[in-house]
């Protein structure tokens, strides 16, 4: 064999043009190597808004509005002085509500719609916090009546008519329970997309039923019967934590059918990062950021610490609307899954083999 034979052939026709940049960039989309790069960004993305997102919220809780009641019988000079000098301490965030009597304001504190009582008399001051609202609510709401009473002379006298459990002095753990539920509920629903791809939607919606029920169980049996931590009313946290597990997890599948595998990208979005710092579970709402404060309601999370916190520290004062979000969530979500259940990356074919062979 000839030397010029042992040279390598000259490229030539289609197979030896360098590829464009559109080929390039057709090649690298369909290879692993793009939806690893797009992970790589929003993992680092999500990370930043993560921490961002509860430093905001969490890192220097500054009171907004603090609803306050205001008994107006017996009225004093000196009262009104003291409500006007604490309101103006604290950056002028009290909302008054007055009422007549010692009664209609603790029933007004009872249903949750005011965070203190304020009553005076000839000898003094005396305030009503409730612990359980926010703890740092009731501390940022004693510390300022007790300076603004140094200041003007008068005796005042603090009392916590609400207090937190003694497992559980800062209030959270209410909140570490519902986030539980939250973030265990969609990835409950994420592993049956991964293990149980196979499930047709109404067996997909079962489990969700069935892993939030013993998911609710096991949380609530953990923290109350095992720890000890908070004496849970059983059978009403179990409802509510089960329910949000379901409600997160409908969630996830819900954007799981519109958007396919970046489904966590929402779910994460709408659920921990917004949903959670707003909750009120760590930082009770009048502290939090007033728009923060509003949405927190009106979300999953933010329902499920409600809904706990009537549960647990207001027995007979249970409020309809925190199930009303779950339930308005999780029917949403359920309704959506359902009529565009075809865009849904799971599920099977029920025709029998020996059928499709004959078709």
């Amino acid at each position: 064999m000839s030397a010029p034979d042992l040279e390598p052939s000259a490229p030539h026709g289609a197979h030896g043009r360098p590829l464009s940049r559109g080929q390039k960039w057709a090649e690298y989309k369909n290879s692993p190597y793009f939806p690893a790069t797009v992970v790589l960004f929003i993992v680092a993305a999500a990370a930043g808004l993560f921490a961002g997102s509860y430093t905001y919220a969490m890192a220097n809780p500054t009171p907004h509005r603090i609803p306050t009641a205001v008994v107006s019988q017996p009225e004093t000079a000196r009262g009104r002085e003291f409500v006007a000098a604490m309101d103006k301490a604290l950056g002028a965030s009290l909302v008054i509500h007055v009422f007549a009597t010692p009664a209609q304001a603790r029933a007004s504190l009872e249903a949750q719609e005011v965070f203190a009582i304020v009553r005076s008399n000839n000898r003094g001051v005396a305030l009503d916090v409730a612990g359980a609202s926010g703890a740092a609510v009731a501390q940022l709401l004693a510390e300022s009546a007790v300076k603004v009473g140094s200041e003007f002379g008068v005796p005042v006298a603090v009392t916590d008519v609400k207090p937190l459990q003694k497992g559980d002095p800062r209030g959270l753990a209410l909140f570490y329970i519902s986030l539980a539920a939250v973030i265990v509920g969609f990835v409950g629903a994420m592993q049956l997309n991964v293990h149980a791809r196979d499930l047709i939607p109404l067996e997909r919606i079962a489990f969700t039923i069935g892993y939030a029920a013993l998911g609710g169980f096991a949380i609530t049996a953990v923290v109350d019967w095992w720890l000890g931590a908070v004496d849970l009313p059983f059978f009403e946290s179990w409802l509510i934590l089960s329910f949000t597990m379901f409600t997160s997890g409908m969630v996830f599948t819900m954007f799981n059918t519109l958007m396919g595998r970046w489904a966590v990208i929402p779910t994460w979005g709408l659920m921990v990062i917004l949903g959670n710092p707003s909750s009120g579970g760590a930082v009770s709402w009048p502290l939090l950021p007033s728009l923060l404060g509003y949405i927190g309601r009106w979300l999953p999370p933010g329902a499920s610490v409600n809904a706990q916190h009537a549960a647990v520290y207001y027995q007979g004062h249970q409020r309809i609307f925190p199930f009303l979000v779950l339930a308005a969530w999780a029917l949403v979500s359920c309704t959506v899954f359902w009529v565009w259940r075809h865009r849904h990356p799971g599920g099977r074919d029920h025709m029998p083999q020996h059928a499709v062979t004959a078709t």
